[in-house]
């Protein structure tokens, strides 16, 4: 009868210690390590939310290796994610990486593609209002 309630308890800490890496990259394999930046982007603050996307994608292009991405991000919090992204463009733009030379620094660059992801959303929202337009002047009725 004593093992019972010492079994229930290593149970519980188990139980406890996986649900501490709620915040962290699965990097088991690049499948779960996208479902697990997914999740952990949603829970970002907005503000946060493209820094984070950036920076994540940033190391994925930086690491083409499967093996080596997933041992670069598996882990890793958001946090992490990001000044790792900052550490890739800081040297990239010091190496001359073309894509980064229209940019003055990170944070211009995490503007920039914050204004392109706003004018995205505008552009969806604009066409979702033209098809509610065109349903009202639809001359097809349901009978």
């Amino acid at each position: 009868m004593k093992k019972i309630p010492t079994l229930l308890l290593i149970l519980g800490c188990a139980a406890l210690m996986a649900c501490g890496k709620g915040q962290e990259i699965n990097g088991h394999n690049t499948a779960t390590a996208y479902r697990s930046v997914k999740a952990l982007k949603n829970r970002l603050p907005p503000d946060n939310r493209i820094e984070f996307e950036v920076s994540f994608w940033a190391i994925r292009d930086a690491k083409k290796d499967d093996k080596e991405f997933l041992d670069a991000v598996d882990g890793k919090t958001p946090e992490e994610i990001i000044a790792l992204g900052k550490q890739i463009y800081q040297e990239r733009k010091t190496a001359g990486f073309k894509g980064y030379d229209q940019y003055s620094s990170w944070e211009d660059m995490i503007t920039q593609f914050g204004k392109e992801r706003m004018d995205q959303d505008n552009r969806k929202s604009k066409s979702k209002e033209a098809q509610d337009k065109d349903k009202a002047n639809n001359v097809l009725y349901k009978l």
